[in-house]
Protein backbone atom coordinates (compact mmCIF):
# COMPACT_ATOMS: atom_id res chain seq x y z
CA UNK A 1 0.00 0.00 0.00
CA UNK A 2 1.39 3.45 -1.02
CA UNK A 3 2.30 6.15 1.82
CA UNK A 4 -0.51 8.38 0.45
CA UNK A 5 -3.16 5.14 0.76
CA UNK A 6 -2.06 4.52 4.56
CA UNK A 7 -2.50 8.06 5.36
CA UNK A 8 -5.91 8.52 3.69
CA UNK A 9 -6.72 5.44 5.68
CA UNK A 10 -5.37 6.64 9.09
CA UNK A 11 -7.68 9.56 8.72
CA UNK A 12 -10.78 7.22 10.27
CA UNK A 13 -8.27 6.66 13.23
CA UNK A 14 -8.09 8.38 16.59
CA UNK A 15 -4.73 8.05 18.66
CA UNK A 16 -5.44 8.86 22.25
CA UNK A 17 -2.07 9.78 23.95
CA UNK A 18 -1.67 9.29 27.21
CA UNK A 19 1.80 10.04 29.20
CA UNK A 20 3.76 9.29 32.59
CA UNK A 21 3.91 9.24 35.89
CA UNK A 22 4.81 12.97 36.64
CA UNK A 23 4.97 14.34 33.26
CA UNK A 24 2.78 16.00 30.48
CA UNK A 25 1.55 15.83 27.30
CA UNK A 26 4.87 17.95 26.28
CA UNK A 27 6.32 14.64 26.47
CA UNK A 28 4.21 13.22 23.74
CA UNK A 29 4.07 16.13 21.30
CA UNK A 30 7.02 15.00 18.95
CA UNK A 31 5.19 11.34 19.06
CA UNK A 32 1.79 13.31 18.26
CA UNK A 33 3.47 15.36 15.41
CA UNK A 34 4.37 12.18 13.37
CA UNK A 35 1.08 10.31 14.00
CA UNK A 36 -0.65 13.46 12.91
CA UNK A 37 1.98 13.38 9.81
CA UNK A 38 0.35 9.41 9.14
CA UNK A 39 -3.05 10.97 8.90
CA UNK A 40 -4.02 9.73 12.41
CA UNK A 41 -6.61 12.49 14.55
CA UNK A 42 -4.85 12.59 17.47
CA UNK A 43 -5.95 13.43 21.38
CA UNK A 44 -2.90 14.02 23.51
CA UNK A 45 -4.49 14.30 26.64
CA UNK A 46 -2.94 16.15 29.78
CA UNK A 47 -4.00 14.81 33.02
CA UNK A 48 -3.12 15.36 36.82
CA UNK A 49 -1.17 12.03 37.40
CA UNK A 50 0.32 12.93 40.74
CA UNK A 51 -3.17 14.25 41.88
CA UNK A 52 -5.07 11.11 42.55
CA UNK A 53 -5.48 6.88 42.12
CA UNK A 54 -5.20 5.04 39.24
CA UNK A 55 -9.18 4.63 39.66
CA UNK A 56 -10.03 8.37 39.17
CA UNK A 57 -7.16 9.28 36.76
CA UNK A 58 -8.46 6.51 34.46
CA UNK A 59 -11.97 7.30 34.31
CA UNK A 60 -11.92 10.69 34.44
CA UNK A 61 -8.69 11.14 31.61
CA UNK A 62 -9.93 8.17 29.24
CA UNK A 63 -13.47 9.29 29.30
CA UNK A 64 -12.22 13.14 28.65
CA UNK A 65 -9.80 11.77 25.71
CA UNK A 66 -12.70 9.86 24.08
CA UNK A 67 -14.96 13.14 23.77
CA UNK A 68 -12.81 14.61 22.03
CA UNK A 69 -12.17 11.71 19.41
CA UNK A 70 -13.75 12.00 16.01
CA UNK A 71 -17.18 10.10 15.82
CA UNK A 72 -17.10 6.45 14.61
CA UNK A 73 -13.15 6.85 14.11
CA UNK A 74 -11.17 3.34 15.23
CA UNK A 75 -9.77 4.55 18.86
CA UNK A 76 -5.93 3.57 19.25
CA UNK A 77 -3.95 4.13 22.31
CA UNK A 78 -0.35 4.86 22.57
CA UNK A 79 0.77 5.65 26.31
CA UNK A 80 3.99 5.88 28.00
CA UNK A 81 4.52 3.97 31.88
CA UNK A 82 1.74 4.52 34.34
CA UNK A 83 -0.14 5.69 31.15
CA UNK A 84 -0.73 2.17 30.20
CA UNK A 85 -2.10 1.00 33.64
CA UNK A 86 -4.65 3.60 33.41
CA UNK A 87 -5.58 2.08 29.97
CA UNK A 88 -6.12 -1.36 31.55
CA UNK A 89 -7.51 -0.06 34.43
CA UNK A 90 -10.13 1.79 32.22
CA UNK A 91 -10.94 -1.04 30.15
CA UNK A 92 -11.51 -3.39 33.02
CA UNK A 93 -14.54 -1.62 33.94
CA UNK A 94 -15.58 -0.07 29.97
CA UNK A 95 -16.18 -1.55 26.59
CA UNK A 96 -14.64 0.84 24.01
CA UNK A 97 -16.90 -0.95 20.60
CA UNK A 98 -14.48 0.51 18.15
CA UNK A 99 -11.07 -0.02 19.77
CA UNK A 100 -8.38 -0.37 17.87
CA UNK A 101 -4.74 -1.30 18.82
CA UNK A 102 -2.81 -0.37 21.89
CA UNK A 103 0.88 0.26 22.40
CA UNK A 104 2.50 0.84 25.50
CA UNK A 105 6.29 2.61 26.13
CA UNK A 106 7.99 0.94 29.56
CA UNK A 107 4.43 0.03 31.51
CA UNK A 108 5.20 -1.19 34.37
CA UNK A 109 2.67 -4.57 33.80
CA UNK A 110 3.81 -6.27 36.72
CA UNK A 111 4.45 -3.01 38.23
CA UNK A 112 7.97 -1.75 39.38
CA UNK A 113 10.83 -2.64 42.53
CA UNK A 114 11.09 0.94 42.62
CA UNK A 115 7.43 1.01 44.44
CA UNK A 116 8.10 -1.61 46.50
CA UNK A 117 11.74 0.19 47.67
CA UNK A 118 10.36 3.71 47.89
CA UNK A 119 6.57 3.70 48.43
CA UNK A 120 7.41 3.65 52.39
CA UNK A 121 9.00 6.86 52.56
CA UNK A 122 6.69 9.94 52.73
CA UNK A 123 8.33 12.34 50.17
CA UNK A 124 7.84 9.58 47.69
CA UNK A 125 4.01 9.85 47.97
CA UNK A 126 3.92 13.34 48.58
CA UNK A 127 5.67 14.01 45.35
CA UNK A 128 3.98 11.38 42.73
CA UNK A 129 0.85 11.02 44.29
CA UNK A 130 -1.75 8.23 45.42
CA UNK A 131 -1.05 6.69 41.78
CA UNK A 132 2.84 6.36 42.37
CA UNK A 133 2.39 3.93 45.44
CA UNK A 134 -0.83 1.85 43.28
CA UNK A 135 2.36 0.64 41.04
CA UNK A 136 4.47 -2.00 43.22
CA UNK A 137 5.05 -5.45 42.55
CA UNK A 138 2.77 -7.09 45.04
CA UNK A 139 0.54 -10.12 43.79
CA UNK A 140 -2.39 -8.01 45.63
CA UNK A 141 -1.66 -4.27 43.70
CA UNK A 142 -2.69 -3.07 41.32
CA UNK A 143 -0.73 -4.10 38.14
CA UNK A 144 -1.03 -7.52 38.78
CA UNK A 145 -4.96 -7.48 40.27
CA UNK A 146 -5.66 -6.63 36.68
CA UNK A 147 -5.09 -9.58 34.73
CA UNK A 148 -4.34 -10.60 31.88
CA UNK A 149 -5.15 -8.30 28.59
CA UNK A 150 -8.21 -9.33 26.08
CA UNK A 151 -7.54 -7.00 23.52
CA UNK A 152 -4.75 -5.78 21.35
CA UNK A 153 -1.17 -4.77 22.95
CA UNK A 154 2.34 -4.25 21.70
CA UNK A 155 4.77 -3.06 24.32
CA UNK A 156 7.97 -1.41 23.64
CA UNK A 157 10.49 -2.04 26.83
CA UNK A 158 13.99 -0.02 27.11
CA UNK A 159 17.18 -1.45 28.34
CA UNK A 160 19.51 1.33 29.31
CA UNK A 161 19.75 3.77 32.27
CA UNK A 162 20.55 7.34 32.98
CA UNK A 163 19.43 6.87 36.93
CA UNK A 164 22.07 4.31 38.30
CA UNK A 165 20.58 4.11 41.76
CA UNK A 166 17.18 3.56 40.90
CA UNK A 167 18.58 0.64 38.55
CA UNK A 168 20.37 -1.17 41.52
CA UNK A 169 16.33 -2.20 42.64
CA UNK A 170 15.69 -3.19 39.47
CA UNK A 171 16.27 -6.88 37.95
CA UNK A 172 18.66 -6.75 34.43
CA UNK A 173 17.56 -5.40 31.96
CA UNK A 174 15.60 -2.48 32.74
CA UNK A 175 15.32 1.27 31.81
CA UNK A 176 15.92 2.83 35.26
CA UNK A 177 12.55 2.78 36.02
CA UNK A 178 10.61 -0.70 35.29
CA UNK A 179 12.45 -3.56 34.61
CA UNK A 180 11.95 -5.46 30.90
CA UNK A 181 10.06 -8.64 32.47
CA UNK A 182 7.73 -6.52 34.31
CA UNK A 183 6.65 -4.62 31.43
CA UNK A 184 5.02 -7.70 29.78
CA UNK A 185 1.88 -8.81 30.28
CA UNK A 186 -0.49 -12.30 29.63
CA UNK A 187 -2.10 -11.74 26.18
CA UNK A 188 0.40 -9.19 24.58
CA UNK A 189 0.16 -9.64 20.78
CA UNK A 190 3.90 -8.54 20.89
CA UNK A 191 6.61 -7.15 22.53
CA UNK A 192 10.32 -5.56 22.03
CA UNK A 193 12.96 -4.44 23.28
CA UNK A 194 15.10 -1.38 22.57
CA UNK A 195 18.00 0.34 24.10
CA UNK A 196 16.39 3.23 24.87
CA UNK A 197 15.60 5.08 28.49
CA UNK A 198 12.19 5.14 30.61
CA UNK A 199 12.47 8.48 30.99
CA UNK A 200 13.19 9.42 26.61
CA UNK A 201 12.07 6.55 25.16
CA UNK A 202 8.89 8.51 23.65
CA UNK A 203 10.91 10.68 21.69
CA UNK A 204 13.44 8.23 20.14
CA UNK A 205 12.85 7.88 16.00
CA UNK A 206 13.70 4.14 16.67
CA UNK A 207 10.81 3.81 19.19
CA UNK A 208 8.37 6.02 16.80
CA UNK A 209 9.21 3.94 13.99
CA UNK A 210 7.92 0.56 16.33
CA UNK A 211 4.95 2.81 17.03
CA UNK A 212 3.73 3.19 13.53
CA UNK A 213 4.53 -0.23 12.71
CA UNK A 214 2.25 -1.22 15.47
CA UNK A 215 -0.80 0.57 14.98
CA UNK A 216 -0.36 0.37 11.20
CA UNK A 217 0.15 -3.76 10.86
CA UNK A 218 -0.59 -5.21 14.56
CA UNK A 219 3.04 -6.20 15.00
CA UNK A 220 6.73 -4.48 15.17
CA UNK A 221 9.70 -4.94 13.15
CA UNK A 222 11.91 -7.48 14.41
CA UNK A 223 15.53 -7.49 13.75
CA UNK A 224 15.05 -11.14 12.41
CA UNK A 225 12.24 -10.15 9.94
CA UNK A 226 14.60 -6.95 8.46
Amino acid sequence: MSESCIVQQNKNASVILLHGLARSEISLRKLEAILQQQGYHTVNYNYPSTKFSVEKLAEDAISQALSQCRKDNIIHFVTHSMGGILVRQYLSQHNIENLGRVVMLGPPNQGSQVVDFLKNISMFKLINGPASVQLGTAEIGLPKRLGAVNFEVGIIAGTRSVNPFLSTMLPKPDDGKVSVENTKIDGMADHITLPVTHPFMMRNDKVIEQVLSFLQQGKFVHEETI
